[in-house]
């Protein structure tokens, strides 16, 4: 099941021990690295940005670690890819069912995908990995690639 997320992530927008200051700085942050790697148009960041202000993608979990989803309309990416990023200290995103309530969250997966029914599998696989307790455990320990992929796999 989780290859397929594996198979999206882009080694170079995995940030892993980031220290953001906001869900605006973990967004920019992650976006800067996809478009670097070539997978997003330079309006990205501010699309994904503005997309969170209307529809916040904050997702509270079972355990002790809370997640987001962050991303934007197909326009702006040029080819799938997905971003990862553990963070050193929660930041506040809004709750995605309740958008007024506020979420810590400390792993954030960023999508860019070009097909709308992709988003969706994605947005899938995505859920299935932070419904494991243990598998986000993993990957906010993972302090390379590697274990990133091996935490991955396990699933």
């Amino acid at each position: 099941m989780t290859s397929k997320l594996l198979n999206f992530l882009v080694p170079e927008a995995i940030m892993l021990g980031l220290n953001a200051s906001s869900a605006a700085d973990v967004i920019q942050n992650l976006s800067d690295r996809l478009l670097l790697a070539g997978y997003v148009r330079d309006t990205f960041a501010a699309a994904a940005l503005a997309r969170e202000q209307e529809i916040p993608t904050g997702l509270p979990l079972s355990g002790n670690i809370n997640a987001a989803i962050p991303h934007t309309d197909i326009e702006h990416v040029i080819k799938p890819g997905v971003g990862m990023a553990t963070l050193t200290e929660p930041v506040v995103f809004h709750n995605m069912i309740s958008p007024e309530e506020n979420v810590d969250v400390r792993l954030v997966f960023i999508l860019a995908l070009e097909q709308p029914k992709s988003q969706i599998e994605m947005l899938q696989e995505v859920a299935s990995v932070l419904q494991n307790p243990e598998l986000v455990t993993s990957l906010m320990n993972a302090h390379n690639l590697a274990e990133v992929s091996e935490a991955l796999n396990s699933l």
